[in-house]
């Protein structure tokens, strides 16, 4: 997953103006999607690499996600520095500096990450400690997606600025399909350079650590290149000079998640983790839950949180996005118990092709999405919410022959799909009604996976892909719906909570390592999960309606 949102407003500016007068879109917008297309690539691969050095390092379940706790942790961090700083200065720092030296800075940021991870590899193999290697890896790993929570929030405002102010969704949606297609063929990419082709892992080839090395020297060529070209490249210097508003009350609640979020990693550190992962989830959501009924008696330096929709669509953020997450983290682990999937469960080289197709499945949702941004007859628009899904799954199917998968053993997840075009036309293009829909299909395929074995289980937990994949959009444009001179700030806590990445996926492996519980029997976490998700679209709308606003008005767009 790679955080992705199509509800960024266009930024104010003399810059903005000019070029929001062009008709069609700026050159350089295809410069700028290929960071969109990193974003999918390395987080849906995390898939892969996850039970890759579970396997190596002898990592329980809990610390093996710790990949996606360094990951989203740093979407945390990155952003929130951003916020404060700007808090203190009284304006928007990277508005100040220009979008595009904000993307170059962050791939150059990426390219260091990734030289540190090739570093950290190479060291690790040497020492004896096999913890403190692992640990120098999720350092290096954090400063690779510390370089993309600076891209996430350049990038989506500059993609709305290449051209008219009418098409900017268009080309949000253009790029979120480019970043979709990043996490459909990443893990499958990722798993021929660990352990070569299908055959060659079947027979036996090498999967040892240095593997990674090929990934991330890869990588840190293609970050520099595209920093390169973005430097060289002529493309528009976008820029706003907008007073930041302070919201001292706001800023502390900010800062008390960020202490929970400090106490989980000293629970890291003393190998406390489980009870202090716990207690910091509770901890964080209780800080939201408990600003919004303070910002209610009186809203003066709140902010956008003192409008309820927002702090609950905080909350459903960080709930999603762990979802979303923690679906596919805990995935390996799955498929490579005995007699889950096969008598002696899968190799780490082998989960490759159901890693692909969850990725895919979120892609073609997105894609299906995405068909109501663009001016289409009511009867063509149906059509194609039958056939656009479809049309991914091909691909999903394509990209697994090339990479030598069996993908006969794909084909029976064609049902699953059916499900989710049914639920598009259910929803009626109605993001509160959406997004229940889904959220209750998504709690019937993780008790259908839960309560059954083999095939059935495997697809219907890789389908909470499919029920994932509108939910981003959809909870974004209700939180920020009637939020006005806040939106912006809305936006930006909101992406901030894109944390339930980096906290849920360990919460799930942490009850995962406990006997009496097991990998199978932790897929409990998401049916609660999407419970609440459910319950949000529900409670939402009534508040929307309260403060007479349209909730059913169409959205579209994609994570």
């Amino acid at each position: 997953m790679s955080p992705f949102a199509s509800t960024t407003k266009s930024p104010a500016g003399s810059g903005a103006t000019d070029i929001s007068q062009r008709k069609g879109i700026h050159p350089a917008f295809f410069v700028l999607i290929t960071v969109f297309f990193f974003w999918g690539f390395v987080a849906a691969s995390n898939g892969i690499f996850i039970p890759f050095c579970k396997n190596h390092f002898n990592l329980n379940q809990l610390e093996s996600q710790l990949i996606d706790f360094s990951f989203y942790g740093a979407y945390f961090i990155g952003s929130l520095v951003l916020y404060l700083l700007s808090a203190v200065r009284g304006e928007d720092i990277l508005n100040k500096i220009g979008y595009r030296k904000g993307i170059i800075v962050g791939l150059l940021i990426s390219v260091v990450g990734a030289l540190l991870l090739i570093g950290a590899v190479n060291i690790g193999v040497h020492m004896t400690d096999k913890t403190m290697a692992f640990f120098l890896i999720l350092g290096a790993f954090f400063i690779v997606a510390l370089g993309f929570s600076l891209q996430q929030v350049a990038a989506n405002p500059f993609a709305v600025v290449m051209g008219s102010p009418e098409t900017g969704a268009h080309r949000l949606n253009l790029a979120g399909g480019i970043n979709s297609f990043g996490t459909a063929i990443g893990p499958l990419i990722i798993a021929v350079l660990l352990f070569g082709t299908a055959g060659s892992a079947s027979s036996g080839a090498s999967t040892d650590i240095s593997g990674v090395n090929k990934v991330y020297f890869l990588l840190a060529a293609l970050f520099l290149a595209v920093a390169i070209l973005f430097a060289v490249a002529k493309m528009p210097e976008v820029t706003s000079h907008d007073r930041f508003e302070k919201t001292k009350k706001a800023s502390n609640s900010l800062l008390m998640i960020t202490g929970f979020f400090v106490l989980i990693i000293i629970g890291i550190i003393i190998d406390f983790r489980l009870p202090l992962f716990i207690i910091g989830i509770i901890g964080i959501l209780a800080v939201l839950i408990l600003s919004n009924k303070a910002a209610k008696k009186n809203g003066e330096g709140w902010g956008a949180m003192k409008y309820p929709q927002l702090a609950l669509g905080m909350i459903a953020i960080f709930v999603y996005v762990g979802t979303e997450v923690t679906i596919q983290s805990n995935m390996g682990a799955l498929l490579e118990l005995k007699g889950f999937l096969k008598p002696n469960g899968l190799s780490a080289s082998e989960i490759d092709p159901f890693i692909s197709l969850y990725w895919g499945s979120l892609m073609m949702g997105r894609w299906a999405g995405a068909i109501t941004a663009f001016n289409v007859k009511k009867s063509i628009r149906k059509v194609l919410l039958v056939v656009v899904p479809f049309v991914g799954y091909v691909v999903v199917l394509y990209v697994n022959y090339l990479k030598g998968n069996n993908v006969h053993e794909l084909l029976p997840y064609i049902p699953c799909i059916v499900i989710q075009i049914l639920g598009f036309f259910w929803g009626q293009e109605k993001p509160a009604k959406t997004l229940m829909i889904f959220g209750f299909l998504g709690i019937i395929a993780m008790l259908t996976g839960l309560f059954s074995v083999g095939w059935v289980s495997t697809f219907a937990f890789v389908s909470g892909g499919l029920f994932c994949s509108v939910m981003w959009p959809n909870i974004f444009a209700l939180s920020i719906a009637g939020l006005d001179k806040y939106t912006s700030q809305g936006s930006a806590f909101l992406i901030m909570m894109i944390l339930g990445g980096a906290l849920i996926p360990p919460l799930q492996g942490g009850l995962a390592d406990l006997p009496f519980i097991g990998i199978h029997a932790s897929y409990v976490v998401p049916v609660v999960t999407f419970a609440f998700l459910a319950f949000f679209a529900y409670r939402v709308k009534g508040i929307l309606k309260s403060q007479g606003i349209d909730y059913e008005s169409a959205i579209s767009g994609g994570h």
